[in-house]
């Protein structure tokens, strides 16, 4: 867990504020019972995590691909090949959705906007060296060429909700608040 207590509580506030004010549906499928608190999702989504990513075309199509997630700091983040398509749909329209599916056990959705953390011949996010190393750490150093074949973003998130069939089952104890 890479969270710090003041990133735990903003998650935990996003949280509950998304499921407060969603349709009483959702409400009636992500019960108290049926979630995770922050301490347990950052528990949970560890390592890379597959996300099916909504991106939307300039005709206003949505398109749908798979990345390699990972949740830090309470974020999702995460990279493509910087002429993949979905870059240029990120470059254009940052709105994005992403859920994180584990079979019918868990379920994260989100909604927010994408920031390019390493744009080519900009400035990079302030926490893009750490987050490079992680990177770096994750993938091998030679994974890639980090400065032009990818580009990386932080999913800032307006709406998160988290389904879980049995949160006990998934290992979502409370942990230990920890920087990278």
């Amino acid at each position: 867990m890479r969270e710090t207590p003041d990133e735990l509580h903003r998650l935990q506030a996003l949280l509950d504020a998304s499921l407060a004010r969603s349709t009483a549906h959702l409400r009636s499928i992500i019960s108290s019972e049926r979630t995770l608190t922050a301490e347990q999702l950052t528990g949970v989504l560890t390592g890379m995590c597959t996300l099916a990513l909504s991106t939307v075309t300039a005709k206003g199509e949505p398109r749908i691909s798979g990345v390699d997630g990972h949740f830090l700091h309470g974020k999702w983040h995460f990279g493509t090949a910087v002429g993949a398509a979905k870059a240029r749909h990120l470059a254009a329209r940052p709105a994005v959705s992403a859920a994180h599916l584990r079979g019918e056990e868990l379920g994260v959705f989100t909604h927010g906007t994408v920031e390019v953390l390493n744009p080519h011949g900009g400035e990079p996010a302030a926490d893009w060296p750490e987050l490079l190393a992680y990177f770096r750490d994750f993938y091998g150093d030679d994974a890639f060429d980090w400065d032009n074949d990818v580009v990386y973003y932080r999913l800032h998130p307006q709406w998160m909700a988290v389904f879980a069939a049995a949160p006990a089952e998934l290992g979502g104890k409370p942990g230990e608040a920890g920087q990278v």
